[in-house]
């Protein structure tokens, strides 16, 4: 019944992800053998060393309880600890961290926690649905900034209106990009501290895909740059660094009234993140600290085979240097949701078309890194004979 239904859901993002589903299922009742390169969930497990953790954890008598909404201290001292060792960022566990259910989880809140109902907040343009989601449920104005290919993918700080930047509260931004696959170098990070410090903004940086790059190519942290934590947050999560999407453990730093904000927000909404799970997270940062355990060389490879094969039936598609995606503009005659319709209806490969994503993803499809490497030749045949 509609009466028990808010309208604030029909603005929940793209319906496309809920037709999707509709398209897989209706080319596996047809006999296809469906390879879904949509979303993005990593298909490896976490180390051994990370499972054995939470399975001690899990035994624990004591993990049973209510925990922090803020985090433990042992989890917020670690990653203080992890981000001075990879960023060589100085992060106060007290006041600069927050544990969070997966970076999503945070992303939801933030809005809710920094800004009033009627202000207006900066979202890019293609961007992860969640950062316009969150909006609608803070009851916020996004003005939308494209991100386009002949700019690499950045904003353009200064086509933005001058009445925009000093309405807006904050100014929220992925790099590396979901799903753009698009990097930021440190010249950019230093204008929009400035930037931000000129308008007095606030910068939300979403860093969940920094392990993940190749080339060797390391994706720095906004907080790197001077000043930063004065006009800053940043967003981090374990799920694809450590192939643990299904724990649900992430976590915000920066700026410490901003972390105080959403910590106070969390503990009127949940009590916190699994203590186990906790215990989980804490043993892959030290794992990585130890052993530079990285993802990043298995999804290099597999970036290499989809570009090289795609490249070899004629669609030619730039190397993207992060994520575990990849941001294709689609041969000229489609449109994103065409092409991707009739791609699972007749080969049974999935892939997101771009304008899921936002009105700018208009012409690309974003195509996931989420199957072994036979997996993908089999995808990257299948879509050569879908071209041909």
């Amino acid at each position: 019944m509609e009466r028990f239904q808010s309208k604030r859901l029909s603005l929940m993002g793209s319906a496309i992800f809920s037709e999707m589903a509709q398209w897989k299922e209706e080319a596996r009742s047809r006999g296809l053998d469906v390879i879904d390169l949509g979303i993005g969930s990593p298909d490896q497990p976490p180390s051994k060393r990370v499972m054995q953790a939470m399975e001690q954890a899990v035994r624990n008598p004591g993990n049973y309880g209510y925990p922090t909404s803020e985090g433990s201290e042992a989890f917020r001292e670690t990653v203080a600890r992890w981000y001075s060792y990879r960023f060589g960022v100085d992060l106060d566990p007290e006041n600069e961290i927050i544990a969070l259910m997966g970076s999503q989880d945070g992303l939801a809140h933030l809005a809710m926690a920094v800004t009033d109902p009627g202000d207006v907040v900066m979202v890019p343009d293609p961007g992860y649905p969640i950062y316009a989601g969150s909006l609608v449920l803070a009851g916020v104005t996004p003005y939308f900034l494209p991100l386009r290919e002949e700019n690499n993918f950045l904003p353009k700080l200064e086509d933005i209106p001058e009445e925009k930047a000093r309405l807006a509260k904050f100014i929220l931004l992925n790099y590396p990009s979901n799903p753009l696959s698009a990097i930021a170098p440190r010249e950019f990070f230093e204008q929009l501290v400035a930037y931000a410090k000129k308008y007095e903004l606030l910068i939300v940086h979403d860093l969940a895909y920094s392990e993940l790059a190749f080339d060797g190519f390391r994706p720095l942290s906004i907080l790197e740059i001077e000043g930063a934590k004065e006009v800053a947050v940043e967003f981090h999560s374990l799920s694809k660094s450590f192939n643990m999407a299904g724990c649900r453990i992430a976590f915000m730093v920066g700026q410490p009234t901003v972390v105080h904000s959403l910590r106070i927000l969390k503990s009127n909404i949940d009590y916190g993140v699994f203590k186990a799970v906790q215990e989980a997270g804490i043993a892959a940062l030290e794992e990585d600290m130890e052993q530079d355990h990285s993802v990043a060389a298995l999804y290099e490879r597999r970036r290499d085979i989809v570009i090289e094969g795609l490249a070899a039936v004629g669609w030619v598609i730039s190397k993207p240097k992060a994520t575990m995606f990849i941001w294709a503009r689609i041969p000229v005659g489609w449109t994103s949701r065409q092409i991707s319709r009739e791609m699972v209806a007749a080969v049974g490969v999935v892939v997101i078309p771009g304008d899921a994503f936002g009105k700018e993803g208009e012409g690309y499809v974003r195509i996931a890194l989420v199957q072994d490497e036979e997996k993908l030749r089999e995808a990257v045949r299948r879509m050569g004979e879908f071209l041909a």
